[in-house]
């Protein structure tokens, strides 16, 4: 038996994986409360929820934990493919939970199932990330911490779909993401811990990338996109406080007609038409009636 190192560099490679999980996820979630609430644009604001959670929030957490992992007196090499395979595949199964889920009348059905399937592919990206690492040590896995990690993943999914649908609000946002980033990474170091590698005599070189020639272009990129995300919420949020401004202005100054009674085909009385006004603080208050510092008639507050 050959020892393990999971915090080769100490707490740095957990911690600052702990918080790319955050991260991703507190995205994530944004993206999805957005694209719960658009009436149109709902299926880029979920593959931005998709990217962002399953990018980040699982593949980048995962990656920077391995940065940290060492197995003593071996080599350790990645293959490409299978390691570009497990991002596609956390950031897919992503999405297709996140479409499950969100639509308009979300059922307990669809959330257990959407959050089977998120868990169950995040199992495999882990695994098969796993998988890609070549050693010249020969590596086991014990089925019953297996198991259980694939458990942590199933229900932290389902959790993390249920915050998809039900958190409202930016502290709250902020407590989800914070609880889904201590569900991946435990599943993470769960998994990690049914890990155990055998010494093989005169093993072959392993063929593959080294860890910072793969595993940093492929962080950063992931970083520069979640950049891209987070920079289009934040200039939705811009767009929407200044939207709210003009509706109120233009909802104050719309002119309004008394209901007509019952029968009559015709209005009480005509309506006075409006005089412009630049702004509320043109304005002023009398017991129920607005006059116009511009003009000279009253007009009845009909709120």
């Amino acid at each position: 038996m050959v020892d393990i190192y999971h915090f080769s560099y100490g707490w740095i490679t957990p911690v600052l994986a702990y918080f790319m999980s955050v991260t991703g996820c507190l995205l994530g979630l944004q993206c999805a409360a957005r694209g719960r609430n658009a009436t149109e644009g709902r299926a880029g604001w979920l593959i931005g929820a998709a990217i962002a959670i399953g990018g980040t929030g699982i593949w980048v957490m995962h990656f920077i934990a391995m940065l940290g992992f060492t197995i003593r007196g071996s080599e350790i090499r990645y293959d490409v493919p299978l390691t570009l395979f497990s991002a596609v595949t956390a950031m897919v199964v992503v999405g297709i939970g996140l479409f499950m889920v969100n639509k308009p009348q979300p059922t307990l059905r669809s959330l257990v199932a959407g959050g089977t399937i998120t868990g169950l592919g995040v199992g495999i990206m882990h695994y098969s990330g796993m998988y890609a690492m070549k050693s010249t040590a020969d590596i086991d896995y014990d089925a019953r911490i297996v198991a259980l990690s694939m458990a942590i993943a199933v229900v932290a999914s389902i959790v993390a779909l249920w915050f998809t649908l039900r958190v409202k609000g930016f502290l709250a946002t902020v407590g989800a993401a914070i609880i889904m980033g201590v569900a991946v990474t435990g599943m993470h170091y769960t998994g990690m811990a049914s890990m155990h590698a055998h010494t093989v005599h005169h093993a072959a070189p392993p063929v593959g990338a080294g860890a910072m020639e793969l595993l940093a272009p492929l962080i950063g990129i992931s970083s520069i996109v979640t950049m891209l995300v987070l920079i289009s919420v934040s200039l939705t949020e811009i767009e929407n406080e200044e939207a709210l401004p003009r509706m109120w202005l233009t909802s104050r100054h719309q002119p309004r007609t008394p209901a007509a009674p019952a029968g009559s085909a015709a209005p009480l009385r005509p309506t006075p038409a409006p005089v412009p006004v630049s702004s509320p603080a043109d304005q002023y208050r009398t017991d129920e009636l607005v006059y116009d510092v511009a003009g000279s008639w009253p007009r009845r507050v009909i709120d």
